[in-house]
Protein backbone atom coordinates (compact mmCIF):
# COMPACT_ATOMS: atom_id res chain seq x y z
CA UNK A 1 0.00 0.00 0.00
CA UNK A 2 1.19 3.66 -0.67
CA UNK A 3 2.76 5.59 2.38
CA UNK A 4 0.34 8.33 3.42
CA UNK A 5 -0.12 10.92 5.76
CA UNK A 6 -2.37 9.62 8.12
CA UNK A 7 -2.31 12.70 11.18
CA UNK A 8 -1.31 16.16 11.72
CA UNK A 9 -1.81 16.66 15.14
CA UNK A 10 -1.38 19.86 17.02
CA UNK A 11 -1.20 20.15 20.97
CA UNK A 12 -0.89 23.54 23.07
CA UNK A 13 2.44 22.97 25.23
CA UNK A 14 3.08 25.59 28.17
CA UNK A 15 5.84 26.15 30.41
CA UNK A 16 5.48 28.58 33.33
CA UNK A 17 8.55 30.60 32.93
CA UNK A 18 6.85 33.89 33.79
CA UNK A 19 7.20 32.70 37.49
CA UNK A 20 10.95 33.10 37.70
CA UNK A 21 10.42 35.80 34.95
CA UNK A 22 12.88 33.74 31.96
CA UNK A 23 12.33 35.56 29.15
CA UNK A 24 11.82 39.04 30.09
CA UNK A 25 12.01 41.78 28.17
CA UNK A 26 10.81 45.39 27.42
CA UNK A 27 7.48 44.36 25.63
CA UNK A 28 6.57 40.79 27.05
CA UNK A 29 7.38 41.59 30.99
CA UNK A 30 5.75 37.77 31.70
CA UNK A 31 6.28 35.39 28.90
CA UNK A 32 5.04 31.64 29.50
CA UNK A 33 7.23 30.08 27.12
CA UNK A 34 4.92 27.81 24.72
CA UNK A 35 5.16 25.75 21.61
CA UNK A 36 2.14 24.36 19.22
CA UNK A 37 4.26 21.28 19.32
CA UNK A 38 3.02 19.12 15.85
CA UNK A 39 3.23 15.84 14.99
CA UNK A 40 2.78 14.73 11.57
CA UNK A 41 2.17 10.95 11.10
CA UNK A 42 2.12 8.67 8.26
CA UNK A 43 0.37 5.32 7.75
CA UNK A 44 3.58 3.26 7.77
CA UNK A 45 4.60 4.56 11.25
CA UNK A 46 6.71 7.28 10.26
CA UNK A 47 6.54 10.48 12.40
CA UNK A 48 8.27 14.06 11.90
CA UNK A 49 7.94 16.81 14.20
CA UNK A 50 8.04 20.31 14.45
CA UNK A 51 6.66 23.43 16.17
CA UNK A 52 5.71 27.22 16.16
CA UNK A 53 6.82 29.05 19.18
CA UNK A 54 4.56 31.82 21.45
CA UNK A 55 4.59 33.17 24.74
CA UNK A 56 1.42 32.07 26.22
CA UNK A 57 -2.06 33.44 25.36
CA UNK A 58 -2.77 33.08 22.07
CA UNK A 59 -0.52 29.51 21.83
CA UNK A 60 -4.47 27.89 21.34
CA UNK A 61 -4.71 30.30 18.44
CA UNK A 62 -2.10 29.17 16.91
CA UNK A 63 -3.12 25.47 17.34
CA UNK A 64 -6.24 25.61 15.79
CA UNK A 65 -4.54 27.68 12.60
CA UNK A 66 -2.35 24.34 12.52
CA UNK A 67 -5.46 21.72 12.83
CA UNK A 68 -7.21 24.45 10.16
CA UNK A 69 -4.53 23.49 7.51
CA UNK A 70 -4.45 19.71 8.40
CA UNK A 71 -7.08 18.68 6.01
CA UNK A 72 -4.79 19.84 3.35
CA UNK A 73 -2.19 17.36 3.68
CA UNK A 74 -3.74 14.15 5.58
CA UNK A 75 -3.85 11.58 2.82
CA UNK A 76 -1.30 13.21 0.78
CA UNK A 77 1.38 10.04 -0.15
CA UNK A 78 4.39 10.68 1.68
CA UNK A 79 6.78 9.79 -1.65
CA UNK A 80 4.48 13.20 -3.53
CA UNK A 81 5.44 15.05 -0.02
CA UNK A 82 9.17 14.24 0.04
CA UNK A 83 9.55 14.50 -3.39
CA UNK A 84 8.37 18.21 -4.23
CA UNK A 85 8.98 20.08 -1.22
CA UNK A 86 8.89 22.79 -2.49
CA UNK A 87 4.97 22.23 -4.45
CA UNK A 88 4.25 21.23 -0.49
CA UNK A 89 5.25 24.13 0.68
CA UNK A 90 3.16 26.05 -1.62
CA UNK A 91 0.01 24.05 -0.82
CA UNK A 92 0.20 24.82 2.93
CA UNK A 93 0.48 29.03 2.25
CA UNK A 94 -0.99 29.36 -0.48
CA UNK A 95 -4.66 27.91 -0.30
CA UNK A 96 -7.07 29.99 -2.26
CA UNK A 97 -9.02 30.66 0.84
CA UNK A 98 -6.78 30.72 4.02
CA UNK A 99 -4.25 33.58 1.87
CA UNK A 100 -7.32 35.56 3.23
CA UNK A 101 -5.92 35.32 6.79
CA UNK A 102 -2.36 36.26 5.65
CA UNK A 103 -1.24 36.09 3.29
CA UNK A 104 2.43 34.95 3.99
CA UNK A 105 2.07 36.58 7.87
CA UNK A 106 0.80 35.63 10.82
CA UNK A 107 -0.59 32.83 12.87
CA UNK A 108 -1.66 30.88 9.50
CA UNK A 109 2.07 31.44 8.06
CA UNK A 110 3.49 30.27 10.99
CA UNK A 111 1.38 27.16 11.40
CA UNK A 112 2.26 26.18 7.41
CA UNK A 113 5.81 26.71 8.71
CA UNK A 114 5.11 23.77 11.46
CA UNK A 115 3.63 21.60 9.04
CA UNK A 116 6.45 22.26 6.48
CA UNK A 117 9.34 22.22 8.96
CA UNK A 118 7.85 18.35 10.50
CA UNK A 119 7.65 17.32 6.53
CA UNK A 120 11.53 18.23 6.63
CA UNK A 121 12.46 16.75 9.74
CA UNK A 122 10.24 13.55 7.89
CA UNK A 123 12.72 13.86 5.45
CA UNK A 124 15.79 14.44 7.50
CA UNK A 125 14.97 11.46 9.10
CA UNK A 126 14.34 8.89 6.59
CA UNK A 127 17.48 9.81 4.93
CA UNK A 128 19.05 9.28 8.87
CA UNK A 129 21.00 12.72 8.37
CA UNK A 130 20.45 15.55 10.69
CA UNK A 131 18.76 18.47 8.93
CA UNK A 132 21.88 20.79 8.67
CA UNK A 133 23.65 17.88 7.03
CA UNK A 134 20.98 16.96 4.42
CA UNK A 135 20.92 20.42 3.09
CA UNK A 136 24.66 21.20 3.02
CA UNK A 137 24.94 17.76 1.11
CA UNK A 138 22.04 18.57 -1.27
CA UNK A 139 23.27 19.66 -4.96
CA UNK A 140 23.17 23.21 -5.63
CA UNK A 141 20.41 22.53 -8.14
CA UNK A 142 17.87 21.01 -5.86
CA UNK A 143 18.32 23.59 -2.94
CA UNK A 144 17.19 26.21 -5.69
CA UNK A 145 14.39 24.33 -6.69
CA UNK A 146 13.15 24.39 -3.42
CA UNK A 147 12.52 28.47 -3.48
CA UNK A 148 9.88 30.11 -4.50
CA UNK A 149 11.23 33.13 -6.41
CA UNK A 150 8.21 34.71 -7.26
CA UNK A 151 8.37 38.18 -5.54
CA UNK A 152 12.55 37.50 -5.12
CA UNK A 153 13.73 38.15 -8.60
CA UNK A 154 14.01 41.79 -8.65
CA UNK A 155 16.80 40.79 -5.63
CA UNK A 156 17.71 37.29 -6.13
CA UNK A 157 17.22 35.41 -9.28
CA UNK A 158 17.61 31.68 -9.58
CA UNK A 159 21.01 32.18 -11.56
CA UNK A 160 22.25 34.22 -8.48
CA UNK A 161 21.21 31.56 -6.19
CA UNK A 162 22.96 29.34 -7.88
CA UNK A 163 26.07 31.06 -8.38
CA UNK A 164 26.60 31.61 -4.52
CA UNK A 165 26.01 27.75 -3.99
CA UNK A 166 28.72 27.10 -6.70
CA UNK A 167 30.76 29.05 -5.11
CA UNK A 168 30.87 27.59 -1.67
CA UNK A 169 31.39 24.41 -2.97
CA UNK A 170 35.03 24.82 -2.41
CA UNK A 171 36.13 23.68 0.58
CA UNK A 172 32.51 22.67 2.19
CA UNK A 173 33.69 18.80 2.69
CA UNK A 174 36.68 20.59 4.67
CA UNK A 175 34.05 23.20 6.51
CA UNK A 176 31.71 20.16 7.34
CA UNK A 177 34.24 18.34 9.12
CA UNK A 178 35.61 21.32 10.91
CA UNK A 179 31.83 22.17 12.14
CA UNK A 180 31.99 18.68 13.93
CA UNK A 181 35.30 19.02 15.30
CA UNK A 182 35.13 22.95 16.43
CA UNK A 183 31.69 24.02 16.87
CA UNK A 184 29.55 26.94 15.88
CA UNK A 185 29.43 30.02 17.76
CA UNK A 186 27.36 31.07 20.07
CA UNK A 187 26.10 34.22 22.49
CA UNK A 188 24.14 33.93 25.21
CA UNK A 189 20.99 36.06 26.63
CA UNK A 190 20.64 33.99 29.84
CA UNK A 191 21.98 37.12 31.77
CA UNK A 192 19.92 39.67 30.58
CA UNK A 193 16.52 39.19 31.41
CA UNK A 194 14.97 42.42 32.20
CA UNK A 195 13.61 40.95 35.13
CA UNK A 196 16.29 39.87 36.54
CA UNK A 197 17.81 41.59 39.48
CA UNK A 198 21.47 43.44 39.27
CA UNK A 199 23.05 40.95 41.33
CA UNK A 200 21.70 38.47 39.07
CA UNK A 201 22.76 40.33 35.49
CA UNK A 202 26.11 40.43 37.34
CA UNK A 203 26.66 36.98 38.54
CA UNK A 204 25.43 35.16 35.16
CA UNK A 205 26.98 37.59 32.75
CA UNK A 206 30.58 36.58 34.59
CA UNK A 207 29.50 32.98 34.48
CA UNK A 208 28.55 33.45 31.00
CA UNK A 209 32.53 34.38 30.42
CA UNK A 210 33.67 31.99 31.91
CA UNK A 211 31.67 29.52 30.16
CA UNK A 212 33.45 30.47 26.94
CA UNK A 213 30.78 33.27 25.27
CA UNK A 214 32.34 36.24 23.91
CA UNK A 215 29.11 37.93 23.60
CA UNK A 216 25.75 38.32 26.01
CA UNK A 217 22.68 40.29 25.52
CA UNK A 218 20.64 42.35 27.81
CA UNK A 219 17.21 43.13 27.41
CA UNK A 220 16.51 47.11 27.71
CA UNK A 221 13.93 49.85 26.34
CA UNK A 222 11.63 49.97 29.45
CA UNK A 223 13.46 52.31 32.08
CA UNK A 224 16.33 54.52 30.10
CA UNK A 225 18.32 55.08 33.70
CA UNK A 226 17.94 51.38 34.57
CA UNK A 227 19.61 50.40 30.64
CA UNK A 228 22.45 52.66 31.74
CA UNK A 229 23.12 51.30 35.23
CA UNK A 230 22.30 47.61 34.19
CA UNK A 231 24.73 47.92 31.01
CA UNK A 232 27.47 49.42 33.14
CA UNK A 233 27.64 46.27 35.57
CA UNK A 234 27.16 44.29 32.74
CA UNK A 235 30.43 45.73 31.04
CA UNK A 236 32.10 45.59 34.45
CA UNK A 237 31.23 41.67 34.53
CA UNK A 238 32.86 41.16 31.53
CA UNK A 239 35.31 43.62 30.60
CA UNK A 240 35.99 45.45 27.77
CA UNK A 241 37.20 42.55 24.90
CA UNK A 242 33.69 40.78 25.35
CA UNK A 243 30.53 42.20 23.09
CA UNK A 244 27.46 42.86 24.33
CA UNK A 245 24.33 43.20 22.54
CA UNK A 246 20.98 44.73 23.69
CA UNK A 247 17.71 44.33 22.64
CA UNK A 248 14.80 46.61 22.64
CA UNK A 249 11.98 43.53 21.61
CA UNK A 250 10.31 46.72 19.35
CA UNK A 251 9.70 49.24 22.39
CA UNK A 252 10.75 52.54 20.79
CA UNK A 253 9.96 54.93 18.10
CA UNK A 254 12.56 55.98 15.66
CA UNK A 255 13.51 59.01 17.18
CA UNK A 256 13.24 58.00 20.63
CA UNK A 257 15.40 54.58 19.83
CA UNK A 258 17.92 57.21 18.69
CA UNK A 259 18.14 58.99 21.73
CA UNK A 260 17.81 56.25 23.56
CA UNK A 261 20.92 54.45 21.68
CA UNK A 262 23.20 57.35 22.00
CA UNK A 263 22.56 57.38 26.13
CA UNK A 264 24.52 53.97 25.77
CA UNK A 265 26.95 54.36 23.76
CA UNK A 266 29.80 54.68 25.86
CA UNK A 267 29.04 51.29 26.62
CA UNK A 268 30.00 50.22 23.56
CA UNK A 269 27.02 48.10 22.49
CA UNK A 270 27.47 45.63 19.58
CA UNK A 271 24.31 45.66 18.03
CA UNK A 272 20.62 46.69 18.82
CA UNK A 273 18.09 44.52 18.26
CA UNK A 274 14.66 45.20 17.23
CA UNK A 275 15.12 49.08 18.21
CA UNK A 276 11.29 49.94 16.47
CA UNK A 277 8.07 47.90 14.78
CA UNK A 278 9.60 44.64 12.96
CA UNK A 279 7.56 46.15 9.96
CA UNK A 280 9.15 49.30 9.65
CA UNK A 281 11.93 48.96 6.88
CA UNK A 282 12.77 52.61 6.24
CA UNK A 283 12.81 53.38 10.37
CA UNK A 284 15.30 50.79 11.17
CA UNK A 285 17.74 52.16 8.39
CA UNK A 286 17.03 55.75 9.76
CA UNK A 287 18.31 54.49 12.80
CA UNK A 288 21.13 52.30 11.69
CA UNK A 289 22.21 55.43 9.78
CA UNK A 290 22.04 57.67 13.76
CA UNK A 291 23.98 55.61 15.71
CA UNK A 292 26.40 54.04 13.98
CA UNK A 293 29.07 52.25 14.52
CA UNK A 294 26.73 50.38 16.64
CA UNK A 295 24.94 47.64 14.40
CA UNK A 296 21.28 46.74 14.03
CA UNK A 297 19.80 43.44 14.15
CA UNK A 298 16.50 42.49 13.47
CA UNK A 299 14.42 39.61 11.84
CA UNK A 300 12.84 37.19 14.88
CA UNK A 301 9.03 38.95 13.96
CA UNK A 302 9.63 39.33 9.80
CA UNK A 303 6.57 37.74 8.52
CA UNK A 304 8.21 36.79 5.13
CA UNK A 305 10.81 37.02 2.94
CA UNK A 306 9.86 39.57 1.14
CA UNK A 307 10.57 41.34 4.40
CA UNK A 308 14.25 40.53 4.70
CA UNK A 309 14.43 41.23 0.94
CA UNK A 310 13.65 45.05 1.30
CA UNK A 311 15.92 45.05 4.64
CA UNK A 312 18.60 44.28 2.56
CA UNK A 313 17.46 46.38 -0.36
CA UNK A 314 17.35 49.46 2.13
CA UNK A 315 20.41 48.55 3.37
CA UNK A 316 18.40 48.84 6.95
CA UNK A 317 19.92 46.23 8.92
CA UNK A 318 23.82 44.94 10.22
CA UNK A 319 22.83 41.56 10.98
CA UNK A 320 19.77 39.14 9.75
CA UNK A 321 18.02 37.03 13.02
CA UNK A 322 16.15 34.49 11.36
CA UNK A 323 13.88 32.19 13.07
CA UNK A 324 13.07 29.04 12.55
CA UNK A 325 9.54 29.23 13.17
CA UNK A 326 8.56 32.49 12.27
CA UNK A 327 8.52 32.17 8.22
CA UNK A 328 6.81 29.00 6.70
CA UNK A 329 9.28 26.79 7.08
CA UNK A 330 12.98 25.57 5.54
CA UNK A 331 12.26 26.38 1.98
CA UNK A 332 11.52 30.09 2.81
CA UNK A 333 14.65 30.09 5.18
CA UNK A 334 16.88 29.01 3.00
CA UNK A 335 15.96 31.58 0.66
CA UNK A 336 16.72 33.79 3.50
CA UNK A 337 20.02 33.01 3.66
CA UNK A 338 20.85 33.18 0.43
CA UNK A 339 19.18 36.81 0.37
CA UNK A 340 21.76 37.69 2.91
CA UNK A 341 24.46 35.61 1.10
CA UNK A 342 24.11 37.69 -1.71
CA UNK A 343 23.96 41.36 0.59
CA UNK A 344 27.30 40.17 2.21
CA UNK A 345 25.12 40.71 5.54
CA UNK A 346 26.32 38.30 8.45
CA UNK A 347 23.06 36.12 9.83
CA UNK A 348 23.15 35.24 13.46
CA UNK A 349 19.69 33.26 14.16
CA UNK A 350 17.11 34.23 16.98
CA UNK A 351 16.82 31.14 19.38
CA UNK A 352 15.96 30.89 23.34
CA UNK A 353 12.33 29.81 23.37
CA UNK A 354 10.73 26.66 23.32
CA UNK A 355 12.73 24.24 20.85
CA UNK A 356 14.14 27.21 18.77
CA UNK A 357 17.68 26.04 19.87
CA UNK A 358 17.64 22.49 18.89
CA UNK A 359 16.35 23.86 15.59
CA UNK A 360 17.60 26.95 14.39
CA UNK A 361 21.00 25.35 14.54
CA UNK A 362 20.16 23.47 11.24
CA UNK A 363 19.94 26.20 9.53
CA UNK A 364 23.45 28.12 10.35
CA UNK A 365 25.28 25.58 10.25
CA UNK A 366 23.88 24.82 6.76
CA UNK A 367 24.86 28.29 5.74
CA UNK A 368 28.37 27.57 7.14
CA UNK A 369 28.92 24.45 5.17
CA UNK A 370 27.01 25.45 1.89
CA UNK A 371 25.98 28.89 1.22
CA UNK A 372 28.12 31.83 3.55
CA UNK A 373 31.23 29.42 4.12
CA UNK A 374 31.76 31.45 7.12
CA UNK A 375 31.31 31.79 10.59
CA UNK A 376 32.68 35.70 10.69
CA UNK A 377 30.74 37.51 12.89
CA UNK A 378 28.51 34.83 12.84
CA UNK A 379 26.49 33.40 16.07
CA UNK A 380 23.27 31.39 16.80
CA UNK A 381 21.58 32.73 20.50
CA UNK A 382 22.05 30.43 22.90
CA UNK A 383 19.57 30.52 26.31
CA UNK A 384 19.98 27.73 29.02
CA UNK A 385 15.62 27.17 29.40
CA UNK A 386 14.18 24.51 29.06
CA UNK A 387 16.07 22.26 26.50
CA UNK A 388 15.53 18.82 28.75
CA UNK A 389 12.14 18.68 27.28
CA UNK A 390 13.68 17.81 24.13
CA UNK A 391 14.88 14.42 23.03
CA UNK A 392 17.65 15.70 21.65
CA UNK A 393 18.77 18.78 23.14
CA UNK A 394 21.47 21.25 22.20
CA UNK A 395 25.20 21.02 23.34
CA UNK A 396 26.43 23.92 24.22
CA UNK A 397 30.62 23.60 25.32
CA UNK A 398 32.79 26.61 25.76
CA UNK A 399 30.79 29.18 23.80
CA UNK A 400 30.19 26.83 20.91
CA UNK A 401 27.26 24.76 19.79
CA UNK A 402 28.53 21.25 18.63
CA UNK A 403 26.70 19.85 15.35
CA UNK A 404 24.11 17.66 15.96
CA UNK A 405 24.22 14.16 14.59
CA UNK A 406 21.18 12.77 15.78
CA UNK A 407 18.63 12.50 12.63
CA UNK A 408 15.85 15.00 12.10
CA UNK A 409 15.31 19.07 12.97
CA UNK A 410 15.65 18.30 16.76
CA UNK A 411 11.99 19.24 17.16
CA UNK A 412 10.95 16.08 18.97
CA UNK A 413 9.98 16.46 23.14
CA UNK A 414 9.55 13.99 25.02
CA UNK A 415 6.28 12.25 26.04
CA UNK A 416 6.21 13.15 29.38
CA UNK A 417 6.96 16.65 28.65
CA UNK A 418 4.14 17.19 26.41
CA UNK A 419 2.21 15.32 29.01
CA UNK A 420 3.08 17.15 31.78
CA UNK A 421 3.03 21.00 30.49
CA UNK A 422 -0.15 20.47 28.21
CA UNK A 423 -2.39 23.46 28.57
CA UNK A 424 -4.69 23.98 30.35
CA UNK A 425 -4.82 20.38 31.76
CA UNK A 426 -1.40 18.56 32.35
CA UNK A 427 -0.80 17.98 35.80
CA UNK A 428 1.97 21.02 35.86
CA UNK A 429 -0.70 23.39 35.23
CA UNK A 430 -3.94 21.88 36.77
CA UNK A 431 -2.20 21.52 40.54
CA UNK A 432 -3.67 24.45 42.42
CA UNK A 433 -0.49 25.99 44.00
CA UNK A 434 2.19 24.04 41.96
CA UNK A 435 5.14 26.29 42.65
CA UNK A 436 7.17 26.91 39.85
CA UNK A 437 8.72 23.40 37.81
CA UNK A 438 11.86 23.79 35.45
CA UNK A 439 13.66 20.52 35.83
CA UNK A 440 17.33 21.17 37.01
CA UNK A 441 19.90 22.26 34.29
CA UNK A 442 23.38 21.89 33.87
CA UNK A 443 25.30 24.94 32.98
CA UNK A 444 26.48 25.23 29.22
CA UNK A 445 30.02 24.17 30.07
CA UNK A 446 28.90 21.33 31.83
CA UNK A 447 27.12 20.24 28.72
CA UNK A 448 28.31 16.57 27.42
CA UNK A 449 28.21 15.83 23.72
CA UNK A 450 25.25 13.38 22.21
Amino acid sequence: MTEVISAIEAVDVRFPTSRELDGSDAMNPEPDYSATYVTLRTSAGAQGFALAFTVGRGNDVQQAAVQALAPLVVGMPVDDVLGDLRGFSARMTGDSQMRWLGPHKGVIHMAAGAIVNAAWDLYARREGKPLWRLLAEMPPAQLVSMIDFRYLRDALTPDEALDILHRAQPGRAERQQQLIAEGYPAYTTTPGWLGYTDEKLARLAKEAVADGFDLIKLKVGADNAADIRRMGLARDAVGSGVRIAIDANQAWGVDQAIDWLRSLASHEPYWIEEPTSPDDILGHATIRRAVAPIKVATGEHCHNQVMFKQLLQSQAIDVLQLDATRVAGVNENIAILLLAAKYGVPVCPHAGGVGLCEMVQHLAMFDYVAVSGSTDDRYIEYVDHLHQHFVNPVTVRTGRYLAPQAPGMGAQMHPESVTAYRYPNGPRWNRAGTEHLHLPLRRPSEQEPR
